[in-house]
């Protein structure tokens, strides 16, 4: 059972969820797209081009530390909404060891992705990330890469700097684009690194013709336009209530009318009681996944083989534009093949 002492414990970290939340969206509409992310006018130039493209959302789950509750409404249920809106969602689950793939899976699943209509997989079991990361590199500079916030920031903190940390955004490029994605749900952070991605993008057109979407980002809706609720001057109590809002499925106005007449302790009671029982049936259906390896690693596995030639087929396109030698020639997209002569 999910106590309530241990839901008391998600207080301690309510500024990390609260920062974790704020980047990522809460709910999602079923077709928002940001056309105005980029300052390089990418979207403006290619919006015929992409609307060729079949749409697809590529999401993803790499937790730096322990999930906590951030993680599964901004991430988990996230890809729920967008499954049970029809939509083509792949989602790679990347964990540090097989044990942590595990139970990134067992927690997807607990919360609700359907394996038959979602794909999920470990990123680490489709090559090909790396190969068009590759590739991609070599479209990048490093101007563009080293004024990343991201590399800023995490540079200036390591003495040896190394590669991989600077190549980080066109590998999440190469992340969406091997599968041809065309939505991707980011959280404000990662707005830029799209916006790599969407040169990236437009460069490979103008060197070799179009084989890519360019991929867009989701936009957030918190539910409701009127918010009640103050986070700059009361950002204790507004923590409050958007995990009472996402635990209880209310809009900030109904979150603040439940809350009128109590004191701050007594509203976490009730902030507790929700989270406890909106996470007590995730926390049950994960315990019992966990307890089943051989179907997790079976789940990974098909959904890696399914990834895999989608992957495969997006880079037979890219080795034919290329002119790589022993070029794959299976699997060529329509639009792909009417790529202009360079």
């Amino acid at each position: 059972m999910y106590t309530f002492t241990k839901t008391l414990t998600v207080f301690k970290q309510l500024k990390k969820i609260a920062r974790y939340e704020s980047r990522q969206y809460t709910q999602i509409r079923s077709a928002p797209v940001a056309e105005t992310e980029s300052s390089e006018g990418t979207h403006e130039d290619t919006n015929n081009e992409d609307q060729q493209w079949p749409r697809r959302i590529v999401t993803g789950l790499q937790p730096t530390g322990s999930l906590h509750v951030g993680n599964y409404f901004a991430a988990i249920k996230r890809c729920v909404q967008l499954q049970d809106k029809g939509e083509d969602v792949m989602v790679p689950a990347e964990g540090s060891l097989q044990e942590r793939s595990l139970e990134l899976a067992a927690l997807l699943l607990a919360g609700g992705v359907q394996p038959e209509r979602c794909v999920l997989f470990t990123q680490s079991a489709v090559p090909r990330h790396a190969e068009l990361c590759w590739l991609l590199a070599c479209l990048a500079t490093h101007a563009r890469l080293a004024q990343l916030p991201h590399y800023r920031e995490k540079s200036a903190a390591t003495r040896e700097v190394p590669v991989g940390l600077l190549l980080y955004p066109v590998l999440q490029a190469a992340d969406v684009l091997v599968y041809r994605g065309t939505h991707v749900p980011v959280g404000a952070d990662q707005l830029q690194h799209l916006q790599v991605a969407a040169q990236l993008v437009k460069t490979f057109h103008h060197r070799y013709g179009p084989t890519f979407p360019t991929p867009r980002a989701l936009l957030p809706d918190d539910g409701s336009d009127r918010v009640t609720y103050d986070p700059t001057r009361r950002p204790g109590v507004s923590n409050l209530v958007r995990l009472h809002c996402l635990a209880a499925g209310l809009l900030h106005e109904e979150a603040v009318l439940e809350a009128q007449g109590l004191t701050t302790a007594q509203y976490k009671s009730v902030v507790a009681s929700a989270l406890s029982s909106a996470l007590a049936p995730l926390r049950a259906r994960a315990s019992d996944l966990r307890a089943r390896p051989l179907l997790l690693r079976d789940v990974l596995r098909h959904g890696a083989a399914r990834a895999r030639r989608r992957a495969d087929a997006v880079y037979a396109d890219v080795s034919n534009a290329l002119a790589l030698v022993d070029a794959p020639a299976v699997h060529q997209h329509p639009a792909a093949a009417q790529r202009r002569p360079s």
